[in-house]
């Protein structure tokens, strides 16, 4: 027997399944017919002749093309029986027919042998020839119903398996097993799955097995986690219900979540989730201070107030808007960019701001959220873009052919797409200096409701009737208003899947990492981490009004939030449960500011205001600057990852670490600044205070806390040893010169001690 935990919500393993069966045991009873769809159609699925991969290739391979993943059984038996003038059957001697022989390795095949010729696969595939190889019939018995047990399971030491059980229920009321004709994949590496349905552990952590079969799918959640005989739940206090559901669940899985981190990290993190930048020194200084119980809600109140919140998730939402100057122009740019940010400030509900996004039209210019239109150009984009960004939901596969892990088919794409169908533009003239461009235009765009051709769907060649997606068809009275409709369909509280996206949208900006990760990607297999949690938490977002500072606040307060990044013995290897912090790298244009902060010399952007904060930046990047050499600001955004918003997806946007950053970091950009005569470096060493005091304020500028003795103590060294580092070259004893005429040996130590802090993962990375 093997071992699992038991989980209140959902069904878990009762007995140990037995492993190897057989197929001839389950289908079709021997002696009868195999029928096309329910019986040869999951074999050649199990053997995966219709991935991506092999034959459901969109051009097929080796002149044979199936449907992906065996979504049109009718179009296959084409292709398989009547096409290539029959050739690939022989239903008198099924032995002798060649995609028999292909797959069993008689004659040489791309794809290598996909069953034996004693396998149940063969012999059923025979029986299906001998009996003359009918094709999908109408009278066949449809699939209605996938169960799967355990529909979730935790597997703890010593066991390292869990075998799987998969039953089919029929429209005619008769039940299959289909565990070994079931065909399964896994999330992630975590676990290996044999063709027999058994998921055994390759390491320790959370998995999402997924079973399908025919056209239907079900995830199981996996946790394989280690014994730990000796694990006490530390039971911390929560501090609202986000931490009573975190902690449920940590407690099932036998982790202890990390303790609550120290003020100088919550100060630190607080500032730059909710406004983007960092702590004053004295801002620092006096939250540590302050000895009162509830002075971290109380910080959280005052950041969420403040407007730099505005500025910062105005950027936030500029990147996924694609607000960029080639195709908006640097005027849609700057007055799309400025109703994001004054929405922000004013607390507009985010179903609100939505709904003038969808409906927006008339001059770009003059009408800021009809920009949302000016760039997505066509139907099926629009139709795209919106369905990632408002109801987390990745349609692009389903413009081919019918999603392979969703439920969205071809109608459904171009049926949504024909909501957005009835969208004109009123074009003047385009004034780009850079004719090559065609994607670049300068000058006003107007976006006019007209009538336009309806979208037709390529695969049955019929126009598509406009109809919300998973939803109803569009009624007489509303296609009047394709886009009013759509857009209270839209952001209808009863909209599961657009509460729980912009829930999700939320949550990942303050913790790293979506309950539904990624965050786009909404779908019956890949559910949320905690399921409880997204529910409870969208329900909560609804009921505020989706007030978006709430829901901040909420999470904030949480003491899931408040935790620390280091990890104890038994939250060592989770990623996805939330039991400590997560630590990841800044955005470009945090860490840009958070240098300007630290040096008090703000950086510079060709084409933009000079004292402007880089998270204040409307758009990608000045056409100035396109067109010329760029300031080292623009320079430094670009490396470190600031998207070019092409995309409507966060995951435009980089976090990596990169060898050109390296180099950036030691570059001309920050060094320069560095030895500025009139920046923060230059009034320290010239003030009066001590040494000690001025190597305290660098910390507290930079770090968010004062110095251990240790780094006290280097610091110290550093400005009263001898000079550590002479000029390599004349060009370095000009600027020292220009920057330090006095050469004062104070001033060189402290810019180095500044520009060390400034390379510090901890002055770099969110933890």
């Amino acid at each position: 027997m093997f071992r699992t935990l038991a989980l209140p919500l959902l069904a878990t393993i009762v007995s140990t399944l037995p492993v190897g069966r057989l197929l001839a045991e389950q289908v079709p009873p021997v002696g009868a017919v195999p029928e096309f769809t329910t019986d040869v159609m999951p074999v050649l699925s199990k053997a995966g002749c219709n991935l991506g991969t092999c034959h459901g290739n969109l051009n097929g391979k080796g002149g044979l093309k199936l449907s992906l993943r065996g979504q049109d059984p009718q179009y296959d038996y084409q292709r398989l029986v009547r096409a290539a003038k029959g050739r690939r059957v022989n239903v008198a001697a099924p032995e002798l027919s060649l995609f028999l022989q292909k797959a069993s390795g008689g004659v040489p095949h791309g794809g290598g042998t996909r069953f034996t010729t004693d396998s149940p696969a063969y012999q059923l595939l025979t029986r299906w020839l001998r009996s003359g190889a009918n094709g999908p019939s109408s009278e066949a018995p449809t699939l209605v119903r996938l169960e799967v047990q355990p529909e979730q399971a935790i597997v703890s030491d010593p066991e390292r398996e869990l075998p799987i059980h998969v039953s089919a229920t029929f429209s005619d009321g008769t039940t299959r097993d289909v565990t070994d004709t079931a065909c399964y994949e896994l999330s992630n590496l975590h676990a290996t799955v044999d063709a027999h349905g058994v998921v055994s552990r390759h390491r320790y952590g959370e998995t999402t097995l997924i079973v399908r079969y025919l056209q239907l799918q079900r995830p199981v959640p996996i946790a394989f986690i280690e014994s730990r005989p000796d694990f006490v739940w530390s039971d911390p206090d929560p501090h609202n219900e986000i931490d009573r559901h975190v902690f449920a669940k940590l407690q099932r899985l036998r982790i202890n979540p990390s303790v609550v981190c120290d003020d100088t990290v919550f100060v630190r993190r607080a500032y730059l989730d909710a406004i983007g930048r960092i702590p004053t020194a004295d801002e620092a200084r006096a939250f540590v201070a302050d000895s009162t119980a509830d002075k971290r809600d109380r910080l959280v109140d005052r950041l969420l107030a403040l407007p730099e919140f505005a500025d910062f998730w105005a950027l936030k939402w500029a990147d996924v808007l694609r607000a960029e100057e080639k195709v908006l122009d640097t005027q849609g740019v700057n007055v799309f960019h400025s109703w994001i940010r004054d929405s922000i400030a004013a607390g507009r509900p985010l179903d609100q701001f939505v709904r003038e996004l969808v409906t927006g039209t008339g001059s770009t210019f003059n009408q800021p959220s009809a920009n949302y239109y000016r760039a997505n150009r066509d139907p099926s984009t629009r139709g795209e873009t919106t369905a990632r960004l408002f109801l987390g939901t990745r349609l692009q596969c389903a413009k081919c052919h019918n999603h392979p892990f969703d439920r969205w088919t071809q109608d459904d794409y171009y049926q949504w797409s024909a909501l957005f169908s009835q969208i004109d533009y009123e074009i003047g003239e385009n004034k780009r200096q850079d004719k090559l461009d065609k994607n670049e235009f300068a000058g006003d765009q107007t976006v006019l409701v007209a009538k336009m051709d309806e979208v037709r769907n390529p695969t049955t060649d019929q126009l598509a009737p406009p109809t919300f997606l998973g939803g109803d068809r569009l009624g007489e009275s509303a296609l009047k208003d394709r886009l009013a409709a759509t857009a209270e369909w839209l952001t209808a509280r009863e909209n599961k899947l657009f509460v729980q996206s912009q829930t999700n949208f939320i949550w990942y900006q303050l913790m790293g990492l979506g309950l539904v990760d990624p965050i786009d990607d909404f779908r019956l297999t890949n559910p949320p981490s905690n399921p409880p949690l997204m529910q409870w938490l969208a329900s909560h977002f609804a009921d505020s009004g989706f007030d978006v500072r709430s829901l901040v606040g909420t999470i904030m307060k949480s003491r899931t939030y408040q935790l620390s990044s280091e990890p104890n013995e038994t939250n060592r290897n989770d990623n996805t449960c939330y039991s400590r912090a997560y630590v990841r790298r800044l955005p470009a244009e945090v860490i840009l500011d958070m240098q300007s902060d630290v040096l008090d010399s703000p950086a510079s952007f060709l084409g933009y205001p000079a004292g402007i904060r880089a998270v204040q930046i409307p758009g990608v990047q000045s056409k100035l600057a396109r067109r010329n050499s760029p300031e080292a600001g623009d320079r430094f955004l670009k490396t470190f990852g600031k998207p070019d918003r092409i995309l409507a997806c966060d995951c435009e946007r980089s976090d990596e670490t990169t060898l050109k950053q390296v180099f950036v970091l030691i570059g001309e950009g920050l060094n320069d600044r560095l030895a500025s005569p009139n920046n923060r470096i230059a009034r320290l060493a010239m003030s009066k205070r001590t040494d000690a005091e001025v190597v305290d304020e660098l910390y507290w500028a930079a770090l968010s806390r004062a110095p251990t003795e240790a780094e006290q103590a280097a610091a110290l060294r550093m400005i009263n040893g001898p000079n550590r580092n002479p000029a390599s070259s004349w060009k370095d004893v000009v600027r020292a010169v220009v920057a330090n005429p006095s050469g004062d040996k104070r001033a060189d130590a402290l810019q180095d001690i500044a520009w060390a802090l400034m390379n510090a993962k901890e002055f770099l990375f969110r933890k």
